[in-house]
């Protein structure tokens, strides 16, 4: 078995700033049903209709386009993650989680504890003439009532107010998939409602205009022991899964089935509110992004991070899990965080943010893990837990690759108490991926069957003569379920050239 450690627990101070890399992100929600008459917002508003020509000048980074894909003037390519629906709430969540880890006020002012830093501010945020930090961020809604509640929050002054977009008729998308397909773009998106329609327009965009650069996207998937009140969900979710497998490189699953379990189970909440879950969420998305804000010699761009996890195109849809999670002190002071039990508990089904019960199907198998370990950690300890992990066997890996675990070893925030020593995150591909897709098409089928509530959908173009787009995706989802379980068995690598 192959183990491969990359440490990247420090950093030359020196690093010239022209090989940095700049991570741009865009925050668009997608809501039903808002009136009309909604007001104006007085902040930077713009017509969400068709090309903004002079769209691209309102950024005060040369980094950052609306079309979220620039080229860097390095090797480097820029890396933009991107994010959405259910919630303007899960980005905002993020920025105040950011803002924390740095040691930046709400309006932007670096800390006087945190002006001697060595963390890299200038991957999320850059500074004004007057030096205050700006996120690279772009805010846009069909429906205003969420980005006016962030301008009536304590961080109303931290954002460009010239990169906050709103829709002019404010009516959002009637969680039509096909309505919000043609309206604008998601980052962080739910498949399940408008926000799917409007993904799947950024992914084919920006597919199209910059094929080689990497779109990654943080997909949060419905949760299924709920009734959804958005009946047409199946239909959003299939439609929105044909485009993160065609047109994303690296999709990070989560699932708000796991998600509320992990609240309900692991943080002992009841009746975990979306500001709860989002905080979950917005906890993954921080520490998958530390390498590159706290960067050292290795893993300090997203290509290099993932490149290892994703062997074949179609396969990046990935898994993660985090520990120690708790919000009970008692039991924070008393849990064991060294390197060997946080890795291990990562690979416990418990703390994975997807619901796949691959407890319940052996036949299914890791292609390969990426952890992420934030504290100060002795690399010789992250060695020898890698030797116990592979002597417990721990881990079924592919029968066609090597068995790959990577570990990155990243510093913690300075200026945010912890009460835990170490910290993980592990983003994995793992082939039991594929029963949530399962899920997914059965729960179709079922509509697809009855033809349930599809009149709604013969208002858009894209269906007013047939429902090909509909089965076309369908199809190419079971390919991609297919493919999933081809990669468990030894001759993957013949089946994939036979289905080219």
């Amino acid at each position: 078995m192959l183990f491969e450690l990359h440490h990247t627990g420090c950093e030359d101070s020196s690093t010239d700033p022209g090989l940095s890399d700049v991570v741009s992100t865009v925050t668009i929600r997608a809501r039903p049903k808002a009136s009309r008459n909604s007001r104006r917002s007085e902040v930077g508003q713009h017509r969400l209709v068709g090309p903004q020509p002079g769209l691209e000048s309102g950024f005060d980074s040369p980094h950052l386009a609306v079309s979220l894909a620039r080229a860097w003037s390095t090797s480097h390519a820029n890396t933009r993650p991107c994010w959405a629906e259910p919630s303007s709430k899960v980005g905002f969540e993020f920025w105040k989680q950011l803002c924390a880890e740095h040691g930046i006020s709400p309006e932007g002012i670096v800390e006087e504890f945190a002006t001697e830093g060595t963390d890299r501010k200038d991957v999320f945020f850059y500074q004004a003439d007057d030096e205050h930090y700006i996120p690279r961020a772009v805010l846009m809604d069909l429906e205003p009532r969420v980005i006016h509640s962030i301008l009536n929050s304590p961080y109303a002054n931290l954002y460009n107010p010239e990169n906050i977009y709103l829709s002019e008729h404010g009516g959002g998308a009637g969680n039509n998939w096909a309505s919000g397909y043609s309206q604008g773009f998601v980052l962080c998106h739910s498949i399940g409602g408008t926000g799917s329609g409007l993904g799947s327009y950024l992914l084919e965009k920006l597919n199209d205009r910059y094929p080689k650069k990497l779109v990654q996207t943080y997909s949060v998937f419905p949760n299924q022991d709920e009734m959804s009140d958005v009946v047409v969900q199946p239909y959003n979710s299939l439609l929105t899964l044909k485009r993160l497998t065609q047109n994303a490189d690296c999709v990070v699953v989560l699932d708000n089935t796991a998600l509320n379990r992990i609240a309900t189970d692991r943080l002992h909440i009841q009746n975990p509110s979306f500001s709860q879950i989002n905080q979950l969420v917005s906890t993954i998305m921080s520490a998958s992004t530390t390498t590159l804000r706290y960067p050292g010699y290795m893993n300090n761009d997203l290509i290099g991070l993932i490149a290892s996890l994703i062997p074949t195109p179609r396969l990046h849809f990935l898994m993660t899990g985090y520990t120690p999670l708790t919000t009970d002190q008692s039991v924070a002071s008393v849990r064991k965080t060294t390197v060997l039990d946080v890795m291990r508990r990562l690979l416990q089904p418990k703390n994975v943010m997807v619901s796949t019960g691959r407890e319940k199907q052996p036949n299914h198998c890791y292609i390969a893990i990426l952890n992420i370990i934030q504290g100060e950690v002795d690399p010789t300890q992250v060695h020898k837990s890698l030797q116990r992990i592979r002597e417990r066997k721990l881990a079924s890996f592919i029968p066609w690759g090597p068995a790959s675990i990577q570990v990155a070893l990243s510093r913690k925030s300075p200026y945010l108490p912890s009460a835990h020593r170490v910290s993980g995150l592990m983003m994995a591909n793992h082939t039991s991926i594929a029963s949530l897709f399962e899920r997914t098409c059965k729960q179709y089928d079922k509509l697809r069957k009855r033809e349930a509530f599809l009149e709604q959908f013969r208002k858009e173009d894209i269906f007013k003569e047939n429902f090909d787009e509909l089965d076309n995706s369908r199809e190419v989802v079971q390919q991609l379920i297919d493919e999933y379980h081809a990669a468990t068995r030894p001759d993957y690598i013949s089946w994939g050239a036979q289905e080219q």
